[in-house]
């Protein structure tokens, strides 16, 4: 049996003397799409930066493809083809949509042509000469993804990717993401809107105060209305 693409090992991390997660353990296996859900301040997020080495755990062990990350970094998390599309966006306002991805590529031996992220996003192609900081709310959020994506991630996460966004366009990210794991690509997603979540992923866990309280299939879980309503209803 192959080892999962990723595995977390009873990590736990902190905030200073803060205890955040407690004996976390995940699993992704390589082409699966997995759910992180929980309500605000359960640890996803968190989670997900102790995988980029943002947070690097006090406790246990991160491992990509089998191999263990004794002190992982940013750069040795992208380096093993594992990008993370923040919150936060990040992206450049003052460059292009084009200047945005041809800086993207630089960090990679073999990016995706720009050709295919316009296939993609036909609305960034659209855009492609417009700054980052005149793009509407949504096309930040492809903008985003598409920094990502064009150096070719084994590895995708996305961390409230329809955060703000109006539901028409959610509708297209949410094609667009779903088109991208029927590809193969292996995505763990975090997510407040749980019912757009639970029909992407082929699996879910669920965090509450830093602690894994379920794990299972997707599908499983969108049944599973008491378990939704003690973690996930607000």
């Amino acid at each position: 049996m192959n080892a999962p693409l990723l595995e977390l090992d009873s990590v736990n991390t902190y905030y200073g003397e803060s205890h955040a997660l407690h004996d976390v353990r995940l699993r992704v296996a390589e082409g699966e799409v997995v759910a992180l859900l929980g309500r605000n301040g359960a640890g996803k997020s968190t989670t997900l930066k102790t995988v980029m080495g943002v947070l690097p755990p006090r406790s246990g062990a991160v491992r990509v493809a089998g191999e263990t990350l004794a002190a992982p970094t940013p750069e040795d998390l992208a380096r093993r083809g594992v990008q993370l599309v923040p919150e936060e966006r990040r992206i450049f306002g003052g460059l292009s949509v084009e200047e945005n991805l041809s800086i993207a590529a630089l960090s990679c031996a073999t990016p995706m042509p720009v050709s295919e992220i316009y296939r993609i996003f036909p609305r960034l192609q659209e855009r492609r000469r417009s700054l980052g900081r005149f793009l509407s709310g949504g096309e930040q959020q492809m903008l985003s993804i598409a920094r990502a994506m064009i150096r070719r991630p084994r590895l995708l996460m996305l961390d409230e990717p329809f955060e703000g966004l109006a539901p028409i366009i959610v509708q297209a990210l949410l094609a667009v993401v779903a088109d991208l794991a029927r590809q193969g690509q292996t995505i763990v997603i975090v997510e407040q809107n749980v019912e757009a979540c639970l029909r992407l992923a082929d699996r879910a866990y669920v965090l509450s105060n830093g602690q894994v309280v379920y794990e299972g299939r997707a599908e499983d879980l969108r049944e599973d209305h008491e378990t939704q309503r003690r973690y996930l209803s607000v």
